[in-house]
């Protein structure tokens, strides 16, 4: 046996005669049943039976044994596996012992400091006056609709415009660049800079050539930086028209009153609040974790997490989703930066799980239940579809529990540590960053 660290190999012997042993057992089973012309069952001569199976035979008492043996090492060596143990066969000869290798990794033995020796902050945020009123404005703008302007005027800033247009690039029309019928709000910016400026100050009935350029960053490749003339044809003025805030407002959103509405938005307001709260809780205790414990990983964990992340990253890339940070870093920072993120995540896993073990926190039937009524609710009015997807799949079922699993673990933690509040707004809640050197929430456990 060699021993380095968290890597073990070791070399193990399977006598010849436990193989053959074995064998004659296993074909002596299947003598008893085998139906071979001619002979009753049991009555065929072994050395038919071994003519006729011995190969398969061979090969599955190999594997019983090498699993076997296998367990039995790791067992004598009190070592529990991080992944499943690599098994090389290195002699198997007839007659002879079978000589193989076992090479495994195996789990660190972690002791979890005393957590009433940690601080951690914990954050709130409650739903003012002002923030319900800024949700229901939300809300109404949400319901508003448009009306014609009856009066004949120019277009402005706040309008809506109904318009046909066509865009040509040196002449030639190009993909998406036509549409019929579109409303456009003058000053919303959702066209080309410059495009809605150069609808203002018109009239019903007008064609307007409207000259701009794509943006050097323009998401469709082919059309960035390059300059594009557009035929608009304005049909028709529009203007807003916002619903009045009152008990028949509410009424549409289900609520008895406007006061019963302000409470249910109150209510959201706050379970929100809650939510990014708790991830910045959460983020807090694992950092207080993550300084505190410097026990060794499994390079093999290590690397899984991290081929998941990097998997993760190269599809962002293809899509040109990486922010700007990560697009000026080489693929040597890169993956030296989430390789660090990938063994503290791995280090954290490992950290719960013992915590979990120690403690003998387990899920329930009834945790799992509310976890699976949690994300029904998220889809109203097919609360019974989601019911019975969860109930039909196992596997949607377990992606439920290794998220729930943890946070009961973390607030097991949670209930032991000195506990450090501070009451913030809103405001200061959403840009709240206790610590700015800890890199990228996003991106770490």
């Amino acid at each position: 046996m060699t021993k380095s660290k968290l890597e073990h190999s070791f070399q193990v012997v399977i006598p010849a005669k436990e193989f053959e042993t074995k064998q004659n057992e296993k074909l002596e089973e299947i003598r008893k049943e085998a139906k071979i012309a001619g002979f009753r069952p049991g009555q065929a001569p072994i050395a038919l039976i071994k003519s006729k199976y011995g190969t398969a035979v061979k090969s599955e008492v190999l594997d019983d044994l090498l699993q076997s043996y296998t367990e039995k090492t790791l067992t004598e060596h009190k070592i529990k596996p991080a992944l499943r143990p690599k098994v090389e066969v290195t002699k198997f000869e007839d007659k002879a012992d079978v000589e193989f290798k076992i090479d495994v990794e195996a789990l660190p033995e972690i002791k979890p400091v005393d957590f009433k020796t940690l601080t951690v902050e914990k954050i709130s945020a409650k739903a003012a006056e002002k923030d319900i009123q800024a949700a229901l404005n939300k809300l109404v703008s949400a319901r508003k609709t448009t009306e014609v302007v009856p009066e004949k005027r120019a277009t402005k800033t706040g309008d809506v415009i109904v318009i046909d247009f066509k865009g040509t690039l040196n002449g030639e029309e190009f993909k998406g660049g036509s549409g019929k019928d579109y409303y456009l709000d003058l000053g919303s910016n959702t066209f080309i800079p410059g495009f809605e400026e150069q609808l203002t100050g018109k009239k019903i009935g007008e064609t307007v050539d409207v000259n701009v350029t794509f943006p050097e960053n323009y998401h469709a490749k082919e059309l960035a930086g390059k300059k594009a003339l557009f035929k608009v044809d304005i049909k028709e003025l529009r203007k807003y028209k916002t619903p009045e805030m009152n008990d028949e407002f509410a009424k549409t959103f289900g609520a008895e009153s406007l006061d019963a509405l302000k409470k249910t938005v109150e209510t959201e307001l706050n379970k929100e609040y809650e939510q990014a709260a708790r991830l910045f809780t959460k983020r807090s205790l694992l950092d207080a974790l993550a300084a505190t414990h410097s026990f060794e990983v499994p390079s093999g964990m290590v690397e899984m997490e991290f081929n998941a992340i990097w998997k993760q990253l190269e599809e962002a890339k293809k899509q040109d989703r990486l922010d700007e940070e990560e697009k000026a870093k080489s693929d040597e920072e890169l993956k030296k930066e989430y390789h660090a993120i990938a063994e503290r995540r791995v280090r954290l896993g490992l950290l719960l799980a013992e915590v979990a073990n120690e403690n003998n926190i387990t899920l329930s039937q009834e945790d799992l239940t509310k976890a699976v009524m949690a994300e029904a609710r998220r889809y109203p009015g097919q609360e019974k579809a989601v019911f019975e997807y969860y109930q039909n799949n196992k596997q949607a079922l377990e992606s439920l529990r290794a998220p729930l699993f943890e946070e009961k673990v973390v607030d097991y933690i949670l209930g032991l540590v000195k506990i450090n509040e501070k009451v913030l707004t809103p405001e200061e809640l959403y840009a709240y960053d206790p610590d700015a050197k800890t890199k990228k929430t996003k991106k770490t456990k």
